[in-house]
């Protein structure tokens, strides 16, 4: 394929760089990696070139068995998914759902079916009952060996023996606002993190002790839902939650290590009168200390804690502080050899690998570059080597590297421009690299220890170029008016595009701290609605957004909002300058802190943006969690001018343009009581906007509102863009 630049000139104020264009049509399918065998065969979907030669259709793919010695291919007949498989174990009538769990070798499941936990396997198809009471088990998780499980019952944590066939229950004080085992809303939301589904216990490496927080939510305001649809009856239900909202009392949380032979449970003595969070503990090899995070309520001091499993005392072994935040560690590694854990931190303001001991003591910080790391991949403790993934110095990009765990010998792996994704075999002979970039809709080969291409396993055909079918897109960069900062950005033009026509455009965004987007990589030609309906868009990583490392990110303590809306403003005054931008119709769009941007550019913004769709949106910080807006924000009360500043509401009487607000009623995170603060300032003030209700969901949604709200959307753009609605 032939790679083209594009080269934009100067704006009067902005000075944009040089951006990548010309992209061209690639399938939103096809071949990929599935699972290494051992360390030189692997699993991988190929296009069967003996049964159709340059076909390139789903239907055309195949699994095969890949020997990357030879290069040979055995074709896998009736292959199926590692889900197929589990789903082999069950009867006809029973699916697998959410609440599961697999054992490590694959060979059995147990499934909450009835409220009641039942355990299959490829020998036991009808399965075996393990459970018979009326409460439902929660998060089964096998420990180590696949022979015991833990989970929750109504709070409390128990454990079965699949040897015995014995439950024990391990915890006896769970109400409707003690927990153990079982996380609260706020933790499980902003800490632990969605996957988790409120699990909040971890099985020791020997199988002998689980840890688990003990959690108190009493401290916890409560907030409420009223219920309204048919189903609620004509007087509607109330759901509460216990909710901390910016500045309110946090749960008391403490960890506990309870050994199963006696189920007696030893505390972690941190201290309970300190206002702090506690969460993501690691094992140490041979099961006898727990490390601990302990993070102030200030989110700007953080301690990792070794504690003994024996008498709960401990030591302190990792110590970081920052003026602004620290955000949990969720990517560490303990080193198998008893000899520490390495972490990726922020500490000199980009993510780098650092390696300490159990004294605390620093033994090497393994990289040192002004880019980011983005996730240890694999330690080979063997050969002292860390495998990780990185940005490179390009920071829209992804590699793979290689390096000593004394920081020697850094090796990347992967070449050439773009965003790699690379599995690593068992033994770290081979690499298999999934790549593409913005220009390149890329391939997939074979790379070898010493980072030598191997074969060219795959390359994705590069079909002739349609404008009047295919969309296309340009990776820009746009300076910050202060210039600071290069903001990459990535627009998306119509079908058709003729540059000596004017075209409404539309920001599609989130824009949270540390959430960039901008990525150097292939993206579908297939258009989407606006490509079809004649709609430039246009996607941007502002100061705040992570690319720039906390140099960038820092920016935003105390003040979100201000930078967001002043950068994105900066895009604007750069698009203004484009012949083919009709300013006049300037739109924006996002959900959750997305909404809240939109709601922020309509008002504090009105000069840049004349429309915006604004989805489940907090409009002002006081309104959402403590742990999520304290952390950038500080508390209310000592940062009362950032909260004010930072809300929508404060605002709302410079609203020029047209704005659609979007919430559903049961939304349990970002609450409507936003949305019902916005509109009644809105209305007091007689500000003309737009708003629809969705009866009965939540944070974000699907099925039939889903659809109607993408049509409803669309109308939006169409009436106030075109004058011409799609009703």
């Amino acid at each position: 394929m032939k790679q083209l630049f594009r080269f934009i000139q100067p704006a009067l104020l902005l000075v944009c760089t040089v951006t990548l264009s010309g992209q061209r049509p690639g399938p939103s399918y096809g071949p990929g990696f599935i699972k290494w065998i051992d360390d030189s065969r692997m699993l991988i979907r190929l296009y069967d070139e003996e049964k159709k030669p340059g076909a390139r259709s789903e239907e055309n793919l195949v699994t095969v068995e890949y020997n990357c010695k030879t290069g040979k291919s055995v074709r896998v007949e009736q292959y199926r998914t590692e889900r197929q498989q589990l789903s082999d174990m069950l009867p006809d009538d029973v699916t697998l759902g959410p609440e599961m769990a697999v054992a490590a070798d694959r060979q059995s499941v147990v499934i909450l079916r009835d409220n009641d936990l039942w355990y299959y396997s490829y020998s036991n198809r009808e399965g075996k009952r393990l459970t018979g009471d009326e409460p439902a088990e929660m998060n089964a998780r096998f420990a180590p060996g696949d022979r015991k499980l833990a989970y929750t019952k109504e709070k409390d944590l128990y454990y079965y023996d699949l040897d015995t066939g014995k439950e024990t229950r391990l915890t006896f004080d769970a109400t409707d606002r003690i927990y153990n085992g079982w996380a609260s809303w706020v933790y499980m939301e902003e800490i632990l993190g969605r996957a988790s589904r409120y699990a909040a216990f971890w099985w020791s490496p020997d199988g002998e002790r689980i840890a688990y927080l003990r959690t108190d939510d009493n401290p916890v305001p409560l907030y409420y839902l009223n219920r309204l649809e048919d189903s609620d009856g004509p007087r509607g239900e109330l759901e509460t939650a216990h909710y901390p909202k910016a500045g309110d009392p946090n749960p008391e949380v403490k960890m506990g290590i309870v050994e199963l032979s006696t189920a007696k449970t030893t505390w972690v003595k941190t201290d309970e009168s300190v206002d702090q969070y506690i969460a993501w503990p690691s094992w140490t090899p041979d099961s006898r200390k727990l490390m601990v995070q302990v993070l102030n309520r200030d989110q700007n001091d953080m301690k990792f804690i070794l504690a003994d499993v024996s008498t709960g005392d401990f030591k302190e072994v990792y110590h970081e502080t920052r003026p602004a935040w620290i955000d949990f560690f969720e990517d560490i590694h303990i080193m198998n050899d008893n000899s520490g854990f390495i972490v990726r931190s922020y500490r000199n303001d980009w993510h780098n690998l650092y390696y300490y001991g159990w004294d605390g003591n620093l033994k090497s910080q393994i990289t040192n570059f002004n880019w980011k790391v983005t996730g240890i991949v694999r330690v080979d403790e063997a050969r002292k080597e860390v495998y990780f993934s990185g940005t490179g110095p390009e920071l829209l990009e992804n590699h793979l590297y290689r390096v000593r765990l004394d920081g020697t010998r850094l090796l990347k792996i992967t070449g050439g421009e773009g965003f790699h994704n690379a599995s690593v075999s068992p033994g770290g002979s081979y690499f298999l690299d999934t790549w593409s970039s913005i220009s390149n809709p890329g391939g997939i080969d074979l790379i070898d220890r010493r980072g030598r291409i191997v074969r060219n396993i795959h390359r994705e055909e590069v079909l002739p170029y349609d404008p009047s079918k295919h969309q296309r897109y340009e990776l820009v960069r746009i300076n910050t008016s202060d210039g600071l900062f290069a903001m990459p950005a990535l627009i998306t033009f119509p079908l058709n595009f003729n540059p000596s026509e004017k075209y409404p455009v539309v920001f599609t965004i989130y824009g949270g701290p540390d959430a960039g987007s901008i990525r150097n990589r292939w993206q579908s030609p297939q258009p989407r609605w606006y490509a079809e309906n004649g709609i430039v868009t246009i996607n941007v990583d502002h100061r705040g957004s992570g690319t720039f490392g906390r140099k960038g990110l820092d920016y935003v303590h105390r003040c979100l909002g201000k930078w967001e809306i002043s950068d994105y403003a900066d895009a604007v005054k750069w698009l203004r300058q484009q012949p083919w931008v009709d300013a006049s119709r300037m739109g924006i769009t996002g959900g959750s802190y997305g909404g809240y941007v939109t709601c922020m550019a309509l008002t504090a913004g009105a000069d840049y943006w004349t429309h915006g769709i604004a989805d489940y949106s907090v409009t002002d910080w006081r309104l959402y969690d403590n742990v999520y807006t304290e952390r950038y924000m500080d508390t209310p009360e000592s940062n009362p001018e950032g909260y004010k500043d930072g809300s929508a509401i404060t605002h709302a009487s410079d609203l020029r343009g047209k704005l659609l607000i979007r919430h559903g009623d049961m939304d349990d995170n970002v609450h409507m009581q936003n949305t019902i603060w916005m509109v009644t300032t809105l209305q007091d003030l007689n500000k003309p906007f737009e708003m629809m209700i969705y009866p009965g969901e939540r944070h974000g949604w699907g099925g039939p509102k889903r659809v109607f709200m993408t049509h409803e959307g669309n109308n939006f753009w169409m009436r106030h863009f075109f004058d011409n609605s799609l009703y």
